[in-house]
């Protein structure tokens, strides 16, 4: 079985642990520079890490929630589905200096892929 590899994101601004049998998609099509994107070469799975803007009216958990559902919405996500939020400690980041939280949302979401119907 394939080892998990750290794999640098954004330019190597952070790193990701990645699973066995990961692809960069952008090997393979144009992403969007605020986005990561993996898949897996077997499964119909696939990991996205999107930088997003801040938005000052949500904060803490419930920010983490309202993007998530937000890009749920955009994408017409036919399910949206939060399984945990947690916050990060601080002490763990790269970025402990520039910002006062941070949080992680796992999550599912159901949505067609490029050219097929839902």
């Amino acid at each position: 079985m394939e080892p998990t590899r750290d794999y640098p994101l954004f330019g190597g601004a952070f790193s990701a642990t990645l699973p066995p049998g990961a692809i960069d998609v952008s090997d393979l099509r144009p992403v969007p520079d605020n986005q990561e994107v993996f898949c897996h070469r077997v499964t119909d799975q696939s990991l996205i890490v999107e930088l997003l803007e801040l938005q000052a009216h949500v904060q803490g958990e419930e920010a983490a929630r309202y993007h998530f559902e937000d890009v749920g919405g955009v994408q017409e996500a036919m399910v949206v589905q939060v399984e945990a939020v947690q916050p990060l400690l601080l002490e763990n980041l790269a970025l402990r200096g520039c910002c006062q939280e941070a949080w992680i949302l796992s999550g599912k979401q159901q949505v067609a892929k490029e050219n097929q119907q839902p």
